[in-house]
């Protein structure tokens, strides 16, 4: 029973990853014309620049801020997804559906993610980025958030990847109907306001999967994958506007790859309260002013 799920830990590492962060292409997604400002940046450490000298010297303005689009943050690298980021609060806990992807900017992405697993657990992820691109678009759909529970879950639509691993029969697996579509919600995970492993000035909301055994609805296959005894993910994300979150995925607490989380209900119901500064917060927003309230 151990050597197979030994085997099975291996040969679906990659896919893990993208049901917990998700990989959507962003084509249905236009351009904006948000004018986001940036620090001079060189490539080592010592280069980059502080965040908070960041955030005092190049504000962002909710007006750019409304304007950004998932396909937009296609054309970001790593240090600027990063100061984008660290300039940004917390926002409200989502709650509901949201549709998802992966940003793969330079020195992440699917070489990022084989380098931490690898490095974690001797493992190598086999499939290559093509092939990464079919398997996200057959099976993941996005999250499901239930804030009131503190509680999120997976959608997938397409479990013939999944189903070796799957403990039980199919039809005992919860599901959920997303614009006419059904899916399966699997990969649960607990909800809280924590402590950025970016950027600790102020918190972020975290979807940690260390304990998920306790929510109810676990399934020991595959949901462990992702757990205190799988790779140890753990998920951050702040609200770059109403409905569009920016994250950040790690395993065992090492850095993997960005990724956003979109809701268009949620854009177009809220976005007014955003402009005129009255969308609650719900984490620590920190001691420095916040930049990012300014028109």
């Amino acid at each position: 029973m151990k050597r197979k799920r030994k085997m099975l830990v291996g040969g679906f590492a990659a896919v893990l990853v993208i049901v917990l962060a998700g990989i959507l292409l962003l084509r249905h997604w236009p351009r904006g014309e948000a004018q986001i400002p940036f620090a001079a940046y060189g490539q080592s450490y010592s280069d980059k620049p502080d965040f908070g000298m960041v955030e005092y010297q190049f504000p962002l303005k909710r007006d750019d801020l409304m304007k950004l689009t998932p396909r937009d943050l296609e054309e970001f690298d790593q240090e600027q997804l990063d100061q984008l980021y660290a300039r940004l609060t917390a926002g409200p806990i989502p709650d509901g559906a949201f549709d998802g992807n992966i940003i793969f900017a330079k020195g992440t992405g699917v070489k990022r993610v084989a380098e931490v697993l690898g490095g974690l657990k001797g493992l190598a992820v086999k499939f290559k980025a093509r092939k990464l691109d079919i398997i996200g678009e057959t099976l993941w759909k996005g999250k499901v958030f239930y804030r009131d529970q503190r509680v999120l879950r997976n959608r997938i639509e397409d479990l013939a990847i999944l189903k070796p691993v799957i403990d039980g029969e199919l039809s005992t697996i919860p599901k959920i109907t997303v614009g006419g579509r059904d899916a399966w919600l699997l990969f649960p995970a607990k909800l809280y306001c924590g402590q950025s492993l970016l950027d600790g000035r102020r918190e972020s909301i975290i979807i940690d999967y260390a304990f998920s055994d306790d929510i109810e609805g676990y399934r020991e296959m595959p949901d462990f994958l992702a757990g205190r005894r799988g790779f140890k993910v753990r998920d951050e994300i702040r609200m770059i506007r109403p409905g569009l979150y920016l994250g950040r995925a790690y395993l065992d607490r090492f850095f993997a790859l960005t990724f956003v989380l979109y809701s268009d209900d949620i854009a177009k119901r809220d976005g007014d309260a955003f402009m005129a500064g009255k969308l609650q917060e719900e984490c620590w927003t920190g001691t420095q002013q916040l930049a990012a309230r300014t028109s």
